[in-house]
């Protein structure tokens, strides 16, 4: 092992981003005076993105080619009893691949937005906090210690709710950021707890010396309970997970970011701070291969993601909503392969997404310009002879996202499958239902917004909303009459640029991700618990092979099926999703209703938890212990109401731990029962 990484250019690739994002945001804003304009604030930030880019990928080249490493601390911040407290970057194969796609996506983003937010007048506001976000996230992944894994973990989100709520003047943008920063908190109260109990158990935050106690946890129980600690540990920072990356039933926010520019819908929401989680994940193998209950909880809660968010990408009308639910349905599909202890394939997956993912994003950008900032994909249709670039860049994007043989995300998409095919984990069967099922599903809502937006009759001259520009666009040369055009160079080209690693990454990267020792010393798999990796290496033999094969597999026909099903409907005879709506109206109820989650959010869980405790003070001490029941059971209820009260503070985080804690529960019983 060959060490030639120093230790001041990997300081350089986050603190390049940094600079820049100072510069944009103190100088470039009312903050510090407005000293300099646009063109200045988006050539330092891109600058800076562009340095920590170059900068990564001769890290990537070192670390891939010559082996080199890098785990040590830059700064040592504290020391609190015993406890180190420091800043410290670890370099292997995860963090190099994690640093290019985060540096890459978010140059390409950089140099959209200059297109994107031309007429904005938060340009220079926006650019500071797109190289603030790309500092925060590669904080997170080249971190060695989990201190500066929750610091970058909190700043993403910090980032995160600032861009929701970007247009601040905007009460649905207000509300989006804000459910995003309370749902986000749920998530991260179980992360913390899951940091802290690592750190009461080995005194430490450094992931070598946590991995290398890892052992010694696995044979010790939860105080007071009969819960292994490993597995409660596991579970916490997994919820930590569940928040960042959207997964059922924290997945709510996701949707609702998307009242956020364009832009940051295809860096934050779906190439770089979702799979946080992902990565994290990853990243504590070690522990998450001890504990085989986590790892069926992952699963399950992966394969509800995968399969039902899907479903909802079916029913929506606006064009960013549609990729929004693709995405919550292709975390889901990472998250599974977590589960079946296939983490390099979902690592895998999350790169190739990443590439595809952003550049449907962006694609959908261009169109809402194109369109003149009209998101809904009744009223477009037959784009693709006006816009030719980002018609060609959002096929080759779809057809990667479906899963078409030689695309980048066929490798992935089918390795997760098969992954899941030789798990040995009781919750596998639901699973690959799910897996399965999800690339019909997703082959026919990619296709359904393709179908809409690119081909057919042009719908954009009825759209009944037209005339009403969103607020922030001042400008009078634009009606609903013109025709719709291709978006400027600073826009397709990032589309080009996205567009080319979204066919043939998989295609040369397959191999060594999977199989390789790439990932080997970053990943820790128990291959005699957990074979599907040793399966999955029997069943690969080569990305040509794969392909190949993919003819004659059940999930080639599922998506090709998914597309024939979706032109038919769309393109031939609109008739029939007419049919299907109005025969299957509860069903298009429960989906208009996001399974009415946000209902009972809001309705049971803020109002029904404050109602709980008075039901029980009033029920339960009034009422049994004033009758004079036998002492045992007003021990119970007193104790019950105690316990109840502690949740009723109004906080929407306690009640979303109310809810967890259910579902652990329901889990506990659940892998009870395939005992």
């Amino acid at each position: 092992m060959s060490s030639t990484l120093s230790a001041s250019t990997l300081l350089a690739v986050p603190l390049a981003p940094l600079v820049g994002s100072l510069l944009a945001g103190v100088f470039g804003t009312k903050f510090g005076g407005n000293w300099i304009g646009r063109r200045l604030a988006h050539t330092s930030t891109i600058l800076g993105v562009a340095i920590a880019f170059i900068l990564s990928a001769l890290t990537f080249k070192e670390v891939a080619f010559n082996d080199a490493r890098f785990n040590e601390t830059i700064y040592e911040w504290m020391v609190v009893g015993g406890l180190k407290m420091e800043i410290g970057f670890m370099v292997d194969g995860l963090t190099a691949m994690m640093m290019c796609v985060v540096t890459f996506v978010s140059l390409m983003v950089h140099i959209y937005t200059i297109g994107y937010m031309e007429e904005d007048e938060g340009y220079n506001r926006f650019f500071s906090y797109i190289s603030l976000f790309t500092f925060s996230m590669l904080m997170l992944v080249m971190s060695n210690n989990l201190l500066q894994l929750f610091f970058g973990w909190e700043a993403v989100g910090l980032v995160s709710y600032l861009l929701i709520g970007f247009w601040y003047n905007k009460p649905t943008a207000i509300f989006a950021n804000m459910k995003a920063f309370l749902v986000n908190r749920v998530g991260d109260f179980g992360f913390i707890l899951g940091i802290g109990l690592i750190v009461a158990y080995t005194g430490t935050l450094n992931y070598t010396e946590i991995f290398a106690k890892a052992d010694s946890l696995a044979g010790l129980t939860l105080p007071g309970s009969h819960w292994l600690l490993i597995t409660v540990i596991c579970i916490c920072l997994f919820i930590g997970a569940m928040g960042k990356s959207a997964q059922f039933p924290l997945h709510v926010w996701l949707p609702d970011s998307m009242e956020g520019p364009t832009p940051i819908s295809a860096l934050i929401h779906a190439a770089t701070m979702v799979t946080a989680g992902i990565f994290m994940v990853s990243r504590m193998s070690p522990l998450f291969e001890l504990s085989d209950t986590a790892l069926n909880f992952i699963m399950i809660i992966g394969a509800i993601t995968a399969l039902f968010m899907g479903f909802m990408g079916i029913i929506q009308n606006d064009i960013k909503r549609v990729v929004a639910y693709s995405t919550l349905s292709q975390l889901g599909y990472m998250t599974v392969a977590l589960g079946a202890s296939a983490y390099s394939v979902a690592v895998f997956h999350l790169m190739t997404h990443a590439f595809f993912k952003a550049l449907l994003f962006l694609g959908a950008g261009s169109v809402i310009m194109g369109v003149h900032h009209n998101q809904d994909i009744r009223w477009m249709g037959g784009l693709r002879k006006y816009m030719p670039i980002t018609w060609i860049t959002s096929l080759l994007g779809s057809l990667a996202l479906i899963g078409t043989p030689l695309f980048s995300g066929f490798y992935s998409k089918d390795s997760i499958i098969e992954a899941v095919h030789f798990s040995h984990l009781p919750a596998a069967g639901f699973a690959y239902f799910a897996v399965m099922a999800g690339v019909f599903i997703t082959a026919f809502y990619s296709f359904r917004m393709y179908f809409l937006v690119f081909h057919g009759k042009e719908r954009f001259d009825q759209n009944p909303d037209a005339h009403h520009h969103h607020h922030h666009h001042h400008d009078d040369h634009h009606h609903g009459d013109d025709k719709p055009h291709e978006s400027p160079w600073v826009v397709t080209v990032p589309l080009v640029l996205l567009a080319i690693p979204s066919v043939i990454i998989g295609y040369i990267t397959v191999m060594p991700m999977l199989f390789g020792n790439f990932l080997g010393d970053a990943i820790h798999v128990n291959a005699t618990l957990h074979p599907s990796m040793t399966e999955l290496e029997h069943f690969i033999h080569g990305p040509l092979e794969l392909a190949l094969h993919a003819l004659v597999s059940p999930a080639f026909w599922l998506a090709v099926s998914g597309v024939v099903v979706s032109w038919y409907m769309y393109l031939i005879n609109p008739a029939v999703p007419a049919a299907f709506k109005r025969a299957l109206q509860p069903l298009y109820t429960i989906l208009e209703n996001k399974y009415y989650l946000d209902w009972f959010n809001e309705n049971v869980l803020a109002k029904g938890a404050r109602g709980l405790g008075i039901g029980f003070w009033k029920g339960g001490d009034q009422g049994i212990i004033e009758g004079g029941v036998v002492n045992a059971s007003w021990k119970l209820v007193g104790l019950v109401s105690k316990v109840a009260r502690l949740f009723q503070t109004g906080y929407l985080y306690h009640y979303a731990l109310v809810m967890i804690a259910g579902l652990v529960m329901f889990l506990t019983y659940f892998v009870w029962l395939a005992k």
